[in-house]
């Protein structure tokens, strides 16, 4: 079993690094060599050398999480609640299950990432069990922040039937701030494996870049029993899609975050006689020139808006960050403060 402090070696894929933390049962956290935290499934994790090996001096410190209740409490005590300015839209409760394969072409043969998506300005405390039987036995559980995604487990094409009836269990809360109280939702989803192996069940989201199996949990503070038809969740995206783009023209974020739209129309009057690489470098200049302004405010935040495009500047943006900035912590900005396509930067 993997703990933290072990050095692993991925599996699937080259490098490897030291396991700084358990997520969940099936997923921990591997800082490489270079810094960056790289999420990890537990078994495509090969153990190079153990915590003993690596941190005699620190083994005290560290406990591997055992019981459901284990992860709960490390859980509250290496999470901290860190608030964010509320948005009227986030006050309803928008949560989801979504599928993404890891290969569409091949959905036959492919295994699928599960994820959990939270639009609303609620913390959100979860358990996600599978029937079996006439009892349940939890896939996964702990806290999500307000207006994230994120990733619960890969899933086996095998396992597929293990995701047919799900119990969903959800508390939504808030820290240090007043705030109107939710119900505790208990929803049961009823899903058919089929709709895995079919193309058209996987559809555009303001959520992914990729197509995706959407699965509504909650929708506008009302609990979902099963998944919606086709044409509902058509409907529903299509409002969300409005809901969005209002937000985003709204420009309501926090007042201690900086942002940079790096799309050349905001940089520039005219790009006449600029070729493709100019505009990229000159966006790289801008990126780069507001991250040394900064290089000395520890936590101060910093929100890229590189649009979704064809991710040539997303992919320059990380690779800079990686060679130059390496200490600064990195992550998605709000999809629902931004939309997709940003990211943000914490000066660290």
């Amino acid at each position: 079993m993997v703990k933290v402090g072990d050095r692993v070696r991925f599996l699937n894929a080259v490098g490897g690094g030291v396991v700084t933390k358990i997520v969940n049962r099936e997923l921990v956290m591997v800082t490489d060599d270079d810094g960056f935290d790289v999420p990890t499934l537990a078994r495509e994790c090969v153990v190079v050398e153990t915590e003993n090996t690596i941190h005699t001096q620190e083994k005290k410190k560290e406990k591997e999480i055992e019981t459901l209740e284990d992860f709960v409490e490390k859980e509250q005590e290496s999470e901290p609640y860190k608030p964010q300015e509320d948005t009227p839209e986030g006050e309803i409760l928008n949560v989801f299950l979504a599928f993404l394969p890891q290969n569409e072409k091949v959905l036959s043969s492919t295994n699928f990432d599960a994820y959990l998506i939270n639009d609303s300005n609620y913390y959100l405390s979860y358990n996600i069990a599978a029937m079996v039987g006439t009892k349940f036995v939890s896939k996964t559980v702990g806290f999500i922040q307000p207006n994230t995604k994120i990733l619960l487990q890969e899933v086996d094409r095998n396992d597929l039937n293990d995701w047919e009836q799900l119990r969903i269990q959800i508390l939504a809360l808030k820290q240090k701030r007043t705030y109107t109280l939710k119900p505790v939702y208990d929803v049961q989803i009823k899903q058919n494996a089929v709709k895995f192996y079919k193309l058209h069940s996987f559809v555009e989201n303001d959520y992914f870049d990729e197509l995706a199996l959407m699965c509504p949990v909650i929708q506008n503070d009302v609990a979902v029993a099963s998944m919606v038809t086709e044409d509902e969740l058509e409907r529903v995206l299509q409002q969300k899609e409005t809901r969005f783009a209002a937000k985003i023209s709204q420009k309501q974020k926090p007042m201690d975050i900086i942002v940079k739209d790096l799309h050349m129309n905001q940089l520039v009057d005219n790009t006449n006689g600029m070729s493709s690489n100019d505009m990229l470098q000159y966006q790289l200049d801008t990126f780069n020139n507001l991250m040394q302004e900064n290089a000395k405010r520890k936590g101060q935040k910093i929100v890229f808006i590189h649009g979704k495009g064809n991710g040539v500047l997303r992919k320059e943006i990380l690779k800079q960050l990686k060679l130059k900035y390496s200490s600064c912590y990195v992550q998605d900005a709000s999809f629902q403060e931004y939309g997709y396509g940003a990211t943000m930067v914490t000066i660290r």
